[in-house]
């Protein structure tokens, strides 16, 4: 299957999405970016599919995740995360051995993972969507440096959810963000396993 990143992104940022607790989400909405009670000493995931995020989260009705988060950071720190980017899984082709591998993934502070994209009932699509998993060695980097905005979803994924339930399919689909292929430098696509459109804009 296709794996290529689709995103909401303009000429300098790209759109994340992120889902935690009303604790978490409240006291970063407040300040304009990360504190406590978020963890800068824990791995934290990235993902620019709303929709991925919301099958994950059962749209925002799983302990610890009712809140969703859009996460607007900087497209060059998105890049500079995936061009350290190790996948989760070895990869001949780009890693050799399963010993090189695993020696590159222990030491990389960002980890990449494809998963198949999802529809608006939750059904596996024909192509996968991007994680990006950012180690502590990153997080402040990722909160102080690369996040430019944070707009509170819950109440859009919510009527989001609530056309689904109730078969309005189209309407709920004109609520979903603008995600489209994310133009990718091919070298970095490459070390993370990207097809599809990837040359620059």
């Amino acid at each position: 299957m296709l794996r290529q990143i689709r995103a909401d992104f303009d000429a300098g940022t790209i759109v994340m999405y992120q889902a935690y607790p009303p604790a978490i989400a409240d006291a970063a909405l407040a300040a304009g970016r990360f504190v406590a009670p978020f963890s800068f000493t824990r791995m934290t995931w990235i993902k620019p599919s709303l929709l991925w995020l919301t099958h994950r989260s059962n749209w925002g009705r799983k302990a610890g995740q009712e809140r969703i988060l859009a996460v607007r950071i900087t497209r060059a720190g998105w890049e500079r995360a995936l061009a350290g980017a190790v996948l989760t899984a070895p990869v001949p082709a780009i890693h050799g051995s399963a010993a090189a591998w695993s020696a590159a993934f222990a030491d990389a502070a960002v980890h990449v993972q494809w998963d198949p994209e999802r529809s608006l009932r939750g059904a596996a699509l024909n192509h996968y969507s991007i994680q990006v998993g950012i180690r502590r060695e990153l997080i402040r980097t990722f909160a102080e440096e690369w996040v430019t905005g944070l707009t509170d979803l819950t109440p859009t994924v919510q009527k989001i959810a609530a056309l689904v339930r109730s078969g309005q399919h189209t309407k709920a689909q004109r609520l979903l963000p603008p995600e489209r292929p994310y133009p990718l430098d091919p070298a970095i696509g490459r070390c993370i396993q990207a097809d599809g459109r990837v040359s620059r804009e």
